[in-house]
């Protein structure tokens, strides 16, 4: 090969080498609704949480129940007070008496935290969303979004949840349906909007079957 052959080789090998492809743009991800409705309420500030205090309270007819909840989630430390008495255990270690305390902390902690719950837990369930559906209490025209949690593990397996809320993403009422079933088992509002170390929670869940169930000494400690 004589040497402008070779040079006119090299030169096009070297441009092969130069030649860059185009960027790809980035494309950005539309949120799930899932995502939609926690991002609502403040998802993006849940890492800076290092305590969260609040007491559950359910009134009903003349009955008034409540117990109150120190729970530290980056370490899973948790204190139930109720009643007068105290239990401090922590998730990894959970003796029997800790375990069935537990279940009332899932409880309570669901009906404050909820959507934040439809990150943490879709793995757990399937979901639906629709729009344009009539809320049961107030006759409204929201969105709505189904939610059903495997029938294995959990406290309460196979339960359905489904939550209305409007262009906000903020849940406004919801269903709770034990066992998928049909029928409703018990509706409520979700209102009373407080804001609290970057978090959206609402204070206040009610019905007009004489059910009332509100939180007071919410404290979110955070970095």
């Amino acid at each position: 090969m004589n040497n402008s052959k070779l040079l006119l080789l090299v030169l096009v090998v070297m441009g092969c080498k130069m030649e860059k492809k185009p960027e790809q743009p980035l494309v950005a991800m539309e949120p799930t609704i899932l995502e939609k409705i926690a991002n609502a309420n403040g998802m993006a500030n849940w890492k800076n949480v290092d305590e969260l205090q609040f007491t559950f309270n359910v009134d009903r007819d003349t009955t008034h129940f409540e117990r109150t909840w120190i729970w530290k989630p980056k370490t899973n430390d948790i204190v139930a007070i109720s009643k007068g008495d105290t239990l401090s255990y922590n998730w990894s270690k959970m003796d029997s008496v800790a375990y069935k305390t537990n279940g009332g902390f899932i409880n309570d902690k669901y009906w404050l935290l909820a959507p934040f719950n439809l990150e943490w837990d879709q793995d757990n369930f399937t979901h639906t969303y629709t729009k344009q559906e009539i809320a049961p209490i107030s006759n409204n025209t929201m969105d709505k979004l189904t939610i059903v949690y495997g029938s294995d593990g959990g406290y309460t397996p196979g339960d359905a949840y489904d939550f209305y809320f409007g262009e906000d993403y903020l849940v406004k009422e919801w269903v709770f349906r034990k066992g998928n079933q049909p029928e409703p088992s018990l509706i409520t509002t979700w209102e009373d909007y407080v804001e609290m170390g970057g978090l959206k929670i609402a204070k206040m869940h009610k019905n007009n079957e004489g059910f009332t169930l509100y939180f007071s000494d919410i404290k979110v400690s955070s970095e």
